[in-house]
């Protein structure tokens, strides 16, 4: 808010492209979140790309798509600063807070739910997030039950026609096999990313966390098998055999399946348990092309029960776009 329209309240967080700060608008006396890019040229190159991002997603209801509210940007000398609804915390804090234990079926199911229901309406305008994980989906007020998540980050986002294969996206422990591989990928990455989310919602911790792809992509090739012909043959990752690998897992599974067992006796039998291992290997189907789109988790019987109404399945007649 240019123009001293902006009263400063409290520092949010920061990351590789800035600050966010807790800010109040002088004028209407609304609270805002400040997202304040470095003048790095590179960092507002990325600044510019997420403002051209934003400006399409214009098209959505945020509220409904569960997308986080842009209220526009302003320039602060050389800093780009991009405003935004001001919301509670991120799910890897609210996973925290949680000690890292993971959260019941009845819990995590509606959080799934509106995350796919966000990446079906970035879908519906052509855009891929390329950088899901909790630290990038907000809890809008951790006191609400169940609580409402928002998307927010589009520093890395693109059009699906502009993707290019070999680009520096995603976060390492959340990327798909084909970004780690170099192969041409498209917005199914994202659902690779929703897959180990969901995971970690219920476990508390990642599932393939690790210091490199090297690493990231041992623990996949152990616990679901080979990767797909077609990546292997296309590979421009060279894998270097003498390469020694960190055990970084928290939890280690011989295969998918195993996840259920996991909970069990974590958790206790819940329902769904069983429904809800299935999502998670469409999700994580190593060939992209056979994985799960946003529209089938949307309507994947794991969703047929304790769903919240206030993230209904979207209809492709009345698509709000």
């Amino acid at each position: 808010m240019p123009d001293g329209q902006s009263s400063y309240e409290a520092f949010l967080g920061e990351g590789g492209f800035g600050v966010v700060t807790k800010c109040r608008n002088t004028k209407n006396n609304q609270t805002v979140a400040i997202k304040v890019n470095k003048s790095d040229p590179e960092i507002l190159q990325q600044a510019e790309q997420e403002i051209f991002i934003l400006e399409q997603l214009r098209r959505l209801d945020p509220d409904r798509c569960n997308i986080v509210e842009w209220n526009g940007y302003f320039l602060d000398g050389e800093h780009i600063c991009l405003n935004f609804e001001l919301l509670d915390q991120s799910l890897w804090d609210y996973i925290g807070d949680r000690d890292n234990q993971g959260l019941p079926i009845r819990e995590l199911r509606p959080i799934l739910h509106q995350i796919a229901n966000a990446l079906f309406h970035l879908g519906s305008v052509g855009i891929v997030h390329a950088d899901l994980k909790p630290a990038n989906i907000m809890v809008v007020n951790r006191h609400e039950s169940p609580v409402k998540v928002k998307l927010i980050d589009f520093g890395i986002a693109c059009n699906t026609s502009a993707v290019i294969p070999g680009g520096t996206v995603g976060t390492i422990g959340y990327c798909a096999p084909e970004i780690m591989l170099g192969t041409p990928y498209d917005e199914a990455i994202d659902m690779w990313a929703l897959g180990l989310v969901a995971v970690e919602l219920a476990t508390g911790v990642p599932l393939y966390p690790g210091e490199d792809d090297y690493d990231v992509l041992k623990f996949i090739i152990e616990t679901q098998g080979q990767l797909p012909d077609h990546l292997l043959e296309s590979e421009q990752f060279q894998y270097e055999t003498n390469y020694q690998s960190k055990e970084t897992r928290y939890i280690k599974l011989k295969r998918l399946d195993d996840l259920e067992e996991l909970l069990k006796v974590t958790r206790g039998p819940e329902n769904g348990q069983p429904l809800f291992v299935r999502l998670i290997k469409q999700m994580l189907a190593l060939d992209a092309n056979q994985r799960i789109t946003p529209l089938e988790v949307l309507k994947h019987p794991f969703f047929n029960t304790g769903l919240s109404r206030s993230a209904p399945c979207p209809d492709m007649n009345t698509l709000d776009i």
